[in-house]
């Protein structure tokens, strides 16, 4: 690859709220060309109680959920951890983007989810699309538990990864060889696949 030519990475979860943006916000402090995205119906937070789920549209900005959820119950949404990951979320982005939804964002080399559902859903929609460009897309998954502590891991990995893959320039030829060698290091089980734009 060109040096002057860089790589867009999409870092992709359910609701475009906790994994996907932990990996956009270490990818873009490391320099890289990132967007983040949800493959969700919609836009799902832990509530009161497990039978009382917060649910937004995608779209609905995260000052706004800040604000709901903050006018609902500061102390229980701040104990667990949702208005301090919508203050991050605030910093990088306006809203919560479904990947559905954002074709035009694309096309990205290299697709990173963090949920095998989520996975599925990115290259059935890949799949789903006009192929225009011919262009190869990497969708990789690497199951991540949806928690603040498992998302911080887990984006810290996908930063490696990102970056090994883009140190060899063309994935093509060495995807193998640098998923083996993640695998053994890092002891997660990484599942990878191939699209076109």
């Amino acid at each position: 690859m060109p040096a002057a030519e860089r790589w867009r990475y999409a870092m992709v979860c359910s609701s475009n709220m906790n994994r996907s943006m932990e990996a956009h916000l270490l990818l873009a402090r490391a320099g890289l060309d990132v967007a983040s995205y949800g493959t969700g119906g919609h836009v799902k937070l832990p509530g009161p109680s497990l039978h009382e789920p917060n649910v937004y549209g995608f779209g609905t900005p995260y000052r706004a959920i800040y604000d709901d959820l903050r006018r609902k119950d500061p102390d229980l949404y701040t104990r667990n951890g949702l208005l301090p990951m919508l203050k991050r979320n605030i910093a990088i982005k306006t809203a919560p983007q479904r990947w559905q939804e954002n074709a035009d964002d694309g096309p990205f080399d290299v697709v990173f989810t963090f949920e095998e559902r989520v996975f599925d859903a990115v290259l059935e929609d890949l799949d789903s699309r006009e192929q225009r460009l011919l262009k190869s897309v990497l969708i990789i998954n690497m199951d991540v538990k949806d928690n603040h502590e498992e998302a911080g891991v887990g984006a810290k990995l996908a930063l490696d990864l990102c970056q090994q893959l883009e140190a060899v320039g063309g994935w093509e030829d060495t995807i193998d060889n640098i998923i083996a060698a993640f695998e053994k290091q890092y002891r997660r089980k990484i599942v990878y696949s191939i699209s076109y734009y």
